[in-house]
């Protein structure tokens, strides 16, 4: 496969080096007791120091921990704990967490988890533990109406008050398949598109990349154009259930795989290595339909109840994910999630709305992926750079073309209408194209060629593609809203 950097031009997205790339978006939406008088001994951390700290502290307060989050407007690790033992606080505020004294406790939260798996296991559900607010958030989208609304009510109200939160989304959930240069593959009726995720080195030896599971359950070969030969293999996939993530081994044992995400303009992230996500801290998604997003990790071990692609009456319920509040649109499952300074952390699974409204965004932790696989980052792994990877897609995925990802229009990310990305292909978001959530296949990013940005691709899920659909997501630039370099949340 031809090795070149595609410069993808990504609107908005600015070099790396730029001063507006420190974390724009800090939350603030932190607990105000948070910190309440112990601000003053705890330690200043990046998110990913955080996240081994948060490791720490869970052994060594055993029981008495009870979930943590990054503070990154005051770049601390909070740490709540139930059981005020005076030692306990002490252990923690010398390791230099924040301390925080909650009501419930893991086993309660993990416990309530468990209740809602038995009695509110409805398509278009998800809850997560929320350690920001000690308490378990259930969301649920708009297809949860009627009697399956008051179910889930009723199962929350029966946890207590205290215990859980219930939202609605405005959107529906779905798996999504990008994360930024765009995989395809031929299936029955037509073409599937998906996107790499990272590249990694098979347990073999061998060089390898990781995508969602769901497209390696719906595909077994995989090319880095829509018509090309296929340059890769899926070894293993998970999806639904204990994940969604696949392992897909390229067919050239020659293959260069760089460790590195494609940003856009022909910058790129160098990963470095494979961390877990800690709740609160800033990270970056990139997506063949949207480029470059940011926004902040809201729970840990989330279970989502999507619903089943094969069976009308089914639920594909899949769990230990990442929730954020990252955007995503259709096109951008199975692409890079990491964070600014280089840690891979997840692979877009689904989510519900868009890059315009918002919404929830689902992601399989990269850790758990290579642990199920024996893969590992590095040395010819870990990124989304050439060889199918970031940016390179044999030189045609080339974003700068008409509007490349672009939301905007009558097609990309649109669920229920065909729409190319670019503008000038073939490629449906969704309905008889392209990355169809529902379905449907082929889509090709730029419009005239393979690959995209860095990261994953359309979507797949089984299904048909339409060659003759509708294209075009209106074709005017970037998909990114351009709010900062590195950036642009929800």
């Amino acid at each position: 496969m031809p090795k070149r950097k595609a410069a993808i031009a990504v609107g908005g997205v600015a070099a790396l080096g730029a001063a507006a790339l420190l974390l724009p978006h800090a939350n603030a939406s932190q607990d105000k007791d948070q910190a309440s008088g112990t601000t003053g001994t705890a330690k200043t951390l990046k998110a990913s120091d955080a996240s081994g700290l948060a490791a720490q502290l869970q052994k060594i307060l055993g029981d008495a921990f009870a979930g943590s989050y990054y503070d990154s407007a005051r770049q601390q690790l909070v740490v709540n704990v139930v059981n005020g033992d005076d030692n306990v606080v002490v252990q923690a505020k010398k390791a230099g967490a924040v301390v925080r004294q909650v009501d419930n406790s893991t086993a309660e939260l993990k416990a309530a988890a468990r209740t809602l798996k038995t009695k509110a296991t409805i398509p278009g559900t998800s809850w997560a533990v929320d350690p920001r607010t000690n308490k378990v958030l259930v969301t649920a989208d708009a297809t949860v109406t009627g009697s399956k609304w008051n179910r889930l009510q009723s199962t929350v109200r029966s946890l207590g008050s205290g215990m859980a939160t219930l939202k609605k989304s405005s959107g529906t959930f779905k798996t999504f398949v990008s994360g930024g240069d765009a995989i395809f593959s031929q299936v029955q009726g037509g073409n599937v598109r998906c996107s790499l995720g990272f590249n990694v080195t098979a347990s073999d030896g061998s060089p390898a990349f990781l995508t969602a599971g769901h497209c390696g359950v719906a595909a077994k070969d995989w090319s880095d154009s829509q018509t090309g030969q296929p340059i890769a293999t899926v070894d293993q996939a998970t999806f639904p259930g204990a994940g969604d993530f696949s392992l897909v081994k390229y067919n050239d044992p020659a293959t260069q795989a760089p460790s590195e995400v494609n940003v856009g303009n022909g910058q790129t992230v160098q990963i470095n290595q494979a961390a877990d996500a800690t709740v609160g801290a800033t990270v970056f998604r990139m997506g063949s339909t949207t480029g470059l997003h940011d926004g902040q990790v809201t729970g840990l071990d989330a279970t989502v109840n999507f619903q089943s692609e094969t069976d009308p009456n089914g639920v594909d319920t899949v769990t230990g994910l990442i929730q954020t509040n990252v955007c995503a649109e259709p096109g951008d499952s199975g692409g890079s999630l990491f964070t600014q300074d280089g840690s891979a952390l997840g692979l877009t699974s689904g989510g519900s709305g868009d890059c315009t409204n918002g919404g929830e965004t689902f992601f399989q932790p990269v850790t758990t992926a290579l642990q199920a696989t024996g893969a590992t980052l590095g040395a010819g792994g870990a990124g989304a750079g050439d060889q199918a990877g970031a940016g390179d897609q044999a030189g045609a995925g080339d974003q700068a073309g008409a509007g490349a990802g672009d939301q905007s229009g009558a097609g990309a990310g649109d669920q229920a209408g065909a729409g190319d990305q670019s503008g000038a292909g073939a490629g449906d978001q969704s309905g008889a194209g392209a990355g169809d959530q529902s379905g449907a296949g082929a889509g090709d990013q730029s419009g005239a060629g393979a690959g995209d940005q860095a990261g994953a691709g359309g979507e797949q899920i089984g299904g048909s593609a339409d060659p003759s659909a509708p294209s075009d997501a209106s074709g005017s630039g970037a998909a990114h809203d351009g709010s900062s370099s590195l950036t642009g949340t929800r």
